[in-house]
């Protein structure tokens, strides 16, 4: 059973899903530094388990999480899988050595908002601001619609 931290409106919370430790430090210490309160995952059942409990803003998973190779990604797999209305408040990014960072296709293809190589962790905080950014305005209109049918004025 994981020990879940209590999340305020105010947190801004990011869910890991790495087995390397040089990228969990390096993905801590940026997210540390942006501000956002870190839950780091065990194994695919306690990914899968946080995901379902909080609503994550970022969420970073190592294609090699847990596994031998990205086709044995249980974590990945049920993200991809779970429908978007279940995922869309998350960013998520992908980090392995298979992908180009920032290649559209390749995170289209793994269903989520960006791929990372390790080589290019470096600048993980400019990538995380960058897609942060894309993300939040090609989502405005639907958060937006939202609210406005949660306050009733459509």
């Amino acid at each position: 059973m994981a020990d879940f931290d209590f999340i305020r409106p105010t947190d801004k919370p990011a869910l890991l899903a790495l087995s390397t430790m040089e990228y969990l430090a390096t993905c801590k210490s940026v997210l540390h530094e942006l501000d956002y309160m870190v839950h780091n995952t065990s194994d695919h059942e306690d990914f899968v388990n946080r995901f379902g409990q909080f609503q994550y803003q970022i969420t970073i998973i190592e294609e090699r999480f847990s596994c031998a190779s990205i086709e044995e990604n249980l974590g990945l797999m049920r993200l991809q899988y779970m429908p978007m209305t279940l995922r869309r408040h998350s960013a998520t990014f992908l980090i392995g050595d298979s992908f180009q960072s920032l290649n559209t296709l390749q995170a289209f293809h793994q269903s989520v908002h960006a791929v990372i190589h390790p080589s290019d962790l470096g600048s993980l905080k400019q990538i995380i601001q960058q897609i942060l950014a894309d993300n939040d305005l090609f989502l405005s209109v639907y958060r937006d619609t939202q609210i406005k049918m949660a306050q009733g004025k459509l």
